[in-house]
Parts: C-alpha cells; sequence; structure tokens
C-alpha cells in the first residue's frame, strides 16, 4: 500500500451525504482490548515484571510500537521494542486461536451495511499478520479496503490512516462516519476530518463539540449514521 498520505479534509459548514463508512477492529468490532493486555501482563510476568493497572489506559488503542515502549521504560525490562513486537503479536495470536468474541451488534451492523452497499473500511493500529486473522471471523467480504498499522508511516493518533482509507473508497474525509473505541483512535478520525462515533470500551472517551458517544454499537444503525452525517460539522 503506498504511504502517501491526501491532504487533510476541511471541515464543512453544512452536512454531507454518508458515502462510507470506516471502523476500527480491537475493542470497536471485536472484543479483543482485553486480550492484548492480557498478553502484555503475561510476557511481563515471565520476564519478572508486573504491570501496573494504571497503564492499561495508558496503552489502550495506540501503535503496538509506542505501547512496547512504553512498558519497557516503565518496566525497566531487558528487551528492545522489537522483540517485545514479536513476543506480544505472538501470544495475541495464540489467544485469538482460541476465542474471538464480536462486540455487541458488530455483526448486525456490518451486515446491513453490506445489505445497503455502504463502502466500509476497516482501519487498524493492529499489524496486517494479526488484521488477516481477525478478518477470518469479522467476514473480510465485509470491507472494501482493510489498512494495518504497519502499513503506514504515522499510525493513530495521526490522522494518517483515515485519510488513506476515504482517498482508497474515493470519498472526502466529512463524507465519512468513522466508529473507535478509543482516545487514539477518535483523535485520528477527527484529525482526518471524519465524522465520529464514540464507543469506549476499555478507558471513557471525553465529551467534545461534534462528538458522538454511544454506549454500545447497538445504539448505532444505518439510519443513526445517516441522521449524523446531515447535522452541520463543527468548525
Amino acid at each position: 500500500m503506498t504511504s502517501t498520505v491526501p491532504a487533510v479534509g476541511s471541515h464543512m459548514a453544512e452536512g454531507s451525504a454518508l458515502r462510507a463508512v470506516l471502523l476500527d477492529m480491537d475493542g470497536t468490532l471485536v472484543d479483543t482490548e482485553g486480550f492484548w493486555w492480557d498478553v502484555e501482563v503475561e510476557v511481563f510476568g515471565g520476564l519478572g515484571h508486573a504491570l501496573d493497572e494504571a497503564w492499561r489506559h495508558v496503552v489502550v488503542g495506540g501503535p503496538m510500537t509506542r505501547s512496547a515502549a512504553f512498558l519497557i521504560e516503565s518496566t525497566g525490562a531487558d528487551l528492545t521494542v522489537p522483540e517485545l513486537t514479536v513476543l506480544l503479536n505472538q501470544g495475541f495470536e495464540e489467544r485469538i486461536g482460541r476465542a474471538l468474541p464480536l462486540m455487541p451488534g458488530a455483526s448486525r451492523l456490518l451486515a446491513e451495511l453490506a445489505a445497503h452497499d455502504i463502502p466500509t473500511a476497516l482501519v487498524s493500529a493492529t499489524h496486517r499478520r494479526i488484521m488477516d486473522r481477525i478478518l477470518v471471523s469479522l467476514g473480510p467480504e465485509h470491507f472494501r479496503l482493510t489498512i494495518a498499522g504497519d502499513e503506514v508511516e504515522r499510525t493513530k493518533p495521526h490522522p494518517d490512516p483515515y485519510l488513506l482509507a476515504a482517498a482508497g473508497l474515493g470519498v472526502q474525509p466529512a463524507e465519512c462516519a468513522v466508529i473507535e473505541d478509543t482516545a487514539t483512535g477518535v483523535a485520528s478520525a477527527e484529525a482526518a476530518g471524519c465524522r465520529v462515533v464514540a464507543v469506549p470500551s476499555v478507558a471513557p472517551i471525553a465529551p467534545a463539540d461534534g462528538r458522538t458517544i454511544v454506549a454500545s454499537l447497538e445504539e448505532v444503525d444505518l439510519a443513526f449514521l445517516r441522521d449524523l452525517m446531515a447535522l452541520p460539522m463543527s468548525a
């Protein structure tokens, strides 16, 4: 995939019609945010280090390299970021091989978007190798485009992943509804100029002007997203 990032979409004074839906993966469609933390605890436990529960909110939703660097620095563990990344990916793959629960409402929403031929993209900070494993459970047929964290030079919270997704679907960012579960992902989508629906998973997401927050995907359907897009966009 090209790493050329389009310009950030300008905020529009009037509402735009819904032309695409861009979805995060971990914690948004699949109930895996807890898996990552469990693996991190397990890996560091094997190295003789205990993780502070408070760190969970720091590492959630971000790129693995950032999370790995934070945990190494915080614990003083004697390994490199690339070495830890391998261990974390291996542990995560083992866990998703045993069970991969979807978030409530995820299957229904994906089926509804497909039935109405709404262009949909999966946009994740997770690496391609893991994403492809999870896509087997989500159904790759639901997505016209998928973007993994190791396919962009700057992943979330930078706007690049969502700018690339919009460009790949041939639409403007302001014509896209993004569904995210972390503050990092929300920041990425908002910086790209997309409409954002936040569905907090592990950590709360603060209210903000122009940001819609719901408790579950069960509150989100096509009519909800179209109504959201019809509202004026914040400057």
